[in-house]
């Protein structure tokens, strides 16, 4: 049996979780019959394990389950993993039951640290996206905090307070830290500061969350069903009238339909919407749960472009400037949306595959564009695909009739990268 006990984020123990009578050691646990124990090192000295009880020191994962899983082929005694707040969140347990099973899992949890965060903010946080930023890419966490008014982000090396905070100094959006260190130990710390006051700080290792809070947006505004953040909208492809635009100047929502798909915006990813205009491709992509940058070269489309994300509730960070000089000081893109034309169309495009992880679409009018834009996606290593989109619209005409009104046809290029989602097999 593998006893797993989640130790330090305070406000309980895991004998208190467990109903035992608190012995010293381990949260309360007994250690009888125990012949391994893996663990950080902070958690083992606390734990303080008797001398017959052999140690594994937490670094690479790897190693460790193969000493649990060499205690227990070899019939020795019970197994007890250390692991901070509730190891079964973003925790050990996963590879523990993907390894062994979970009916060879004994699970005893304790305060998870992002809970002990909320209650330290006095905050609820059933409205809260969640994301790990320890051991994975930490631009995922950053695109969450970017997209959504309330974070919570598990901090990891390179991924702590000052990563975080430079990178949502630089997007410009309201934002503010609360730092959460050692919670649940006599060092605990609750700070709250701007992001750029936490990308100018030195932290300490013992960083547990940092939360990521627009604090005008910081409570749900009714009492919820389903917890986690809004879910997306149940619809998309919005009618051209849900935003302000200049003489009609807008991505038609037939267009919008289809480039929406192509792009795939979801939580944790960054789209850029270059050519905005009225920005209803980067509000759209925001609405569904992706950071959306709108990068509109004249000043009265940059207004309307945040007018326009303001009207809807989302975030979009807003670039006044023309592509592609505008484009390089951005953070890499998932996916990216370049809409009209221009002499400089086939430069974008061919930068903006070059650093689009997955995908770019393209609108256009003109046919002698398209072989152009499909060289450069392709010669970005994209594969490339695309429509020629004609539709006609239901529209009235006197005696209670309806006639069809064709609209001008657009050709949808799109680019695609081999290996990702999405990608033709």
């Amino acid at each position: 049996m593998i006893t797993v006990v989640g130790t330090g984020t305070g406000a309980g123990t895991a004998a208190d979780t467990a109903g035992e009578t608190a012995a010293p050691g381990a949260g309360g646990l007994s250690w009888q019959g125990v012949r391994l124990a893996v663990g950080a090192r902070r958690h083992l000295d606390a734990a303080g394990p008797p001398p017959g009880v052999r140690r594994v020191v937490l670094g690479p994962l790897a190693p460790a389950l193969d000493a649990v899983e060499r205690e227990l082929s070899g019939g020795g005694g019970r197994v007890v993993v250390l692991a901070s707040g509730d190891p079964g969140f973003f925790g050990i347990v996963r590879s523990l039951a993907e390894r062994f099973g979970a009916r060879a899992l004994d699970v005893r949890p304790s305060v998870p640290s992002v809970a002990v965060a909320f209650a330290r903010a006095g905050l609820p946080w059933d409205d809260a996206a969640v994301v790990s930023a320890h051991g994975r890419d930490p631009r995922t966490a950053v695109n969450v905090c970017r997209a959504h008014p309330k974070t919570a982000v598990l901090t990891g090396p390179g991924a702590g307070p000052a990563e975080l905070g430079a990178a949502l100094a630089a997007a410009g959006l309201p934002r503010t830290l609360v730092v959460a260190s050692a919670l649940g130990t006599a060092g605990e710390r609750v700070e709250r500061l701007s992001p750029a006051g936490a990308a100018a700080r030195t932290w300490p290792d013992e960083v547990s969350v940092v939360l990521c809070l627009d604090e005008s947006r910081a409570l749900a505004p009714s009492p919820r069903a389903l917890a986690g953040p809004p879910r997306p909208p149940a619809g998309w492809a919005l009618p051209e009238d849900a935003f302000a635009h200049r003489d009609s100047m807008i991505t038609k929502y037939e267009v919008r339909a289809l480039a929406l798909a192509r792009l795939g915006p979801r939580a944790g990813d960054l789209v850029w919407d270059v050519g905005a205009g009225s920005g209803s491709v980067a509000v759209e992509c925001a609405r569904l749960g992706a950071a959306a940058i709108a990068v509109e070269r004249t000043a009265d489309g940059a207004e309307r472009c945040r007018a326009n994300a303001a009207a809807h509730g989302v975030d979009v960070q807003t670039v006044h400037g023309a592509a592609p000089g505008a484009l390089a000081g951005l953070p890499d893109p998932d996916a990216v949306f370049v809409g009209g034309g221009g002499r400089e169309l086939e430069e974008i495009v061919s930068l903006c595959a070059r650093r689009a992880r997955r995908a770019v679409v393209v609108t256009l009018a003109a046919l002698d564009r398209v072989p152009a834009v499909r060289a450069a996606l392709g010669a970005a290593g994209l594969a490339p695909d695309g429509v020629l989109l004609q539709s006609s619209r239901l529209a009235p005409l006197p005696g209670e009739v309806v006639r069809l009104a064709a609209g001008n046809p657009v050709f949808i290029l799109w680019g695609t990268r081999p290996g990702t989602e999405g990608a033709p097999s």
